[in-house]
């Protein structure tokens, strides 16, 4: 069933990530590998057409449940490149029946035409960067539609797909509170069954963090980032949204299957340059160079790097992603997989947080409070294991 419970899917479920290294122009809080240039998109698709085809071994007993076109700007692509890459996965890799197949997507590509040639494609999830309907906050992003086309594409794309998910970020500098819960009411208004929204971050070497340096650009106010939040929580969720991970909010059955994997610690098969994969012992990436990554995979290479998880990163990297869920943090995995000691200590570093209502521990599992949701990394990050011998 789409969307549900990661812990009712198969054991050697997996997915695939594309990553689709082009946009139209730099958006200025993005910090995501990616090129203004067109010029080698030809030959950069053959390249991760054939990484397909090299890496066909890597998930021999696992099954396909998801492939996600992120990027980048994968709607750049025509219908006919994303049918090439997908008829690929489906040639080389064993993939369930009516897999969730997402697209990433801007609203300035996704014209009457290009939806409706996509909804009679295999994809049957759209991801949309709306990010906000008003105009000085795209601009202020530069992104490379406007509040005009976010409103047109959405009122198109709602009639060939049930399944989409509209991004928005918050803690835009400017953004009141008002504006903020009208972009939330202009996003309801769709009936769209998921969200992702995230706090703007200000990421280092990006133009967003040498605009706030200069002064042109106010800095993020964490503070009313987090009143958006909560803001944000209370709306969606009398709407009958569930916040199952701190930055995504779904209707049931529609959770994001390719989400939640990650969050779940399941395998994926990263493709494409600085694509990351993961099969449950060693983290591998690919090289953030277009160029490189094309020479390497023409010669037969695979332009990656790998590290071998221990069991405290193992350990470190399930806090950090079970507290961000609905799922929480299993005390009965923990002592399975790593043992008593790490119950012990995960038990002890949570008490002061228990005491501050930030933690609370129901069906032996460790879960986030609402209080706490919008601090759930700090928090994870202060229940880590180090250097346990």
């Amino acid at each position: 069933m789409r969307g549900s419970s990661p812990s009712g899917s198969q054991s050697g479920a997996c997915g695939i990530y594309i990553h689709i290294p082009f946009c139209k122009q730099a958006c200025h809080y993005c910090d995501f590998h990616f090129s203004t240039s067109m010029k080698k998109k030809d030959e950069l698709i053959q390249c991760i057409a054939k990484e397909l085809e090299l890496r066909k071994d890597e998930l021999k007993n696992k099954t396909v449940e998801t492939i996600y076109f992120g990027g980048g700007t994968p709607s750049l692509l025509t219908s006919n490149e994303l049918e090439l890459l997908i008829n690929l996965v489906y040639k080389h890799y064993t993939v369930i029946d009516k897999p969730e197949i997402t697209l990433e997507a801007n609203p300035d590509d996704l014209s009457n035409a290009i939806i409706i040639q996509l909804s009679k494609s295999p994809i049957n999830r759209l991801s949309i960067g709306i990010q906000s309907f008003f105009e000085r906050d795209l601009k202020l992003m530069n992104r490379a539609h406007n509040s005009k086309e976010a409103y047109e594409c959405l009122s198109i794309a709602t009639r060939y797909f049930d399944n989409i998910s509209i991004d928005l970020i918050y803690g835009i500098p400017g953004l009141s509170n008002d504006e903020w819960i009208k972009n939330i009411e202009s996003t309801l208004s769709f009936n769209v069954p998921h969200i992702s929204c995230y706090a703007l971050t200000v990421e280092p070497k990006t133009a967003l963090a040498s605009f706030i340096k200069k002064g042109i650009i106010e800095n993020v106010d964490d503070d009313l980032a987090q009143e958006q939040f909560n803001i944000l929580v209370e709306k969606l969720e009398a709407s009958g949204f569930v916040n199952y991970e701190l930055s995504n909010f779904g209707k049931p059955n529609y959770f994001s299957k390719n989400n939640s994997a990650y969050w779940q610690g399941k395998s994926y098969l990263g493709i494409g340059p600085s694509a990351h994969s993961f099969n449950g012992d060693q983290r591998s990436w690919n090289v953030s160079n277009n160029t490189i990554y094309s020479k390497s995979i023409q010669k037969n290479e695979l332009p990656s790097e790998s590290e071998t998880l221990s069991t405290t990163d193992k350990f470190n990297e399930y806090i950090m992603t079970g507290l961000r869920t609905i799922w929480g943090v299993s005390l009965v995995k923990v002592t399975h997989d790593f043992g008593k000691n790490y119950k012990k200590h995960l038990l002890k570093q949570s008490e002061i947080y228990i005491q501050e209502h930030l933690l609370y521990i129901d069906d032996n599992k460790l879960l986030i409070t609402k209080k706490g949701k919008f601090l759930s990394d700090g928090i994870a990050s202060n229940l880590f294991k180090i250097n346990l011998h």
